[in-house]
């Protein structure tokens, strides 16, 4: 069996989820994650699946990620 790859982008999904969770889905109180988010898409976009409707989608939405 194919060794799962981790998703490049996987911590930083978690740290918005973790961020707005936090702060009551304030998204103006997460933006260095979010932007750590895009940063991380901008170089792993092809690898990673949490970056997949990433750019698409408001910050602010539910991300169904495996964690």
């Amino acid at each position: 069996m194919p060794k799962k790859q981790k998703d490049p982008c996987q911590k930083q999904a978690c740290a918005i989820q973790m961020c707005l969770q936090a702060n009551k889905y304030m998204e103006s109180m997460c933006e260095d994650v979010i932007r750590d988010m895009r940063r991380c898409c901008e170089t792993a976009a092809g690898n990673s699946v949490c970056c997949s409707g990433f750019k698409d989608s408001k910050p602010g939405e539910e991300n169904k990620s495996n964690t």
